[in-house]
């Protein structure tokens, strides 16, 4: 069984990299953002605190986060290990999950703030379904309509450039200080965010000790 954490300030393609370990390894992705964009979507009770802490540029607090990772956890689909994404993203936060759980390394993607700055202010998504894109790697077939359903690409409420450079000082201040806790406990691997996604993969598995990447034809890890 394997269990990562992979961080990284907005941009640096944590979603993407969880994904393609999580495909070929049978590992599970378990991306705390898309939990709670799921009560967003879904107009729950949650999905409205969220909403509102998203549109003032606000990360949602730690005892709700702490209860949404738990409660996912607890689920226990996660026969050969999980890939966790958006957690944990300050020190309370990481001192919960290392008193809790048992991990086998953190997955750090480097990438400076203006580059960050670029990709994130690319970013749209799906009206209707969801679906992430980049004007920059992965545009529409159709200009401002998804390719999977035809709904209206929109930018995300959060990406504006004010709402950008306060989550860019947030995460200095306080994730900073989280991968200096992990770094004590020797868990930390560095991986440049800058590289195309093929190239980010590789090297992570190299740091890690996994199969090669090869897109398409997927590893198989034992439990």
């Amino acid at each position: 069984m394997r269990k990562y954490v992979i961080m990284g300030v907005q941009g640096s393609g944590k979603g993407t990299q969880a994904a393609l370990l999580c495909d070929d390894l049978d590992l599970v992705h378990i991306s705390v953002g898309a939990v709670f964009r799921w009560h967003v979507k879904n107009h729950t009770k949650l999905g409205a605190q969220v909403r509102r802490l998203v549109a003032a540029g606000e990360l949602v607090g730690d005892d709700l986060v702490e209860d949404v990772v738990r409660e996912r956890l607890q689920q226990h689909d996660w026969n050969f290990g999980f890939v966790i994404d958006g957690f944990p993203r300050n020190r309370p936060q990481a001192e919960f999950f290392l008193e809790s759980y048992d991990i086998d390394g953190v997955i750090l993607l480097d990438l400076p703030d203006e580059e960050v700055r670029r990709r994130v202010l690319a970013r749209r998504l799906c009206s209707l379904c969801g679906m992430d894109y980049n004007l920059i790697a992965h545009r529409p077939e159709i200009e401002g309509r998804c390719d999977v359903c035809g709904g209206e690409l929109v930018t995300r409420a959060d990406d504006t450039p004010e709402a950008l450079a306060r989550r860019l000082r947030d995460y200095h201040g306080k994730t900073d200080p989280v991968i200096d806790l992990f770094r004590r406990k020797e868990y930390v691997l560095v991986v440049d965010a800058r590289d195309d996604q093929a190239t980010v993969q590789q090297a992570i598995r190299e740091r890690l000790g996994l199969p090669a990447y090869r897109a398409g034809s997927p590893a198989r890890l034992n439990a």
